[in-house]
């Protein structure tokens, strides 16, 4: 069974930045056809961040473009999603995902952006 490690979650103000990150127990991250962040507010669905294939492509959703990034460090096997401008909207439990949807999941991060 596959674990997906996740940390950098946090408090921030409007404006600023936290770097989250996720490591697969077991796996590389190059094994997954693809590996992505969701993220769930209280009383809304989850929706899809950003995802990146095995062979690099990335994807956002469109409230994120400019603002989020999501890389991977091969040395490290983890996958990064790098969020900058953070407003308050941006607030929501992230999650980490691999594999063909539905694939794994993480056990979630909070993420609270005052303003």
């Amino acid at each position: 069974q596959v674990q997906l490690v996740e940390s950098g979650g946090g408090l921030v103000q409007a404006g600023g930045s936290l770097r989250l990150s996720c490591a697969p127990s077991g796996r590389s991250i190059f094994s997954f056809n693809a590996m992505g962040w969701y993220r769930q507010a209280p009383g809304k669905q989850r929706e899809l961040v950003a995802t990146i294939t095995s062979g690099g492509t990335t994807n956002y959703a469109d409230s994120v473009k400019g603002r989020f990034t999501i890389s991977r460090d091969s040395a490290k096997n983890t996958v990064y999603l790098q969020m900058d401008s953070l407003k308050p909207d941006d607030t929501a439990v992230y999650y980490c995902n691999a594999g063909v949807f539905p694939g794994y999941w993480g056990q979630g991060t909070q993420v609270t952006v005052s303003s």
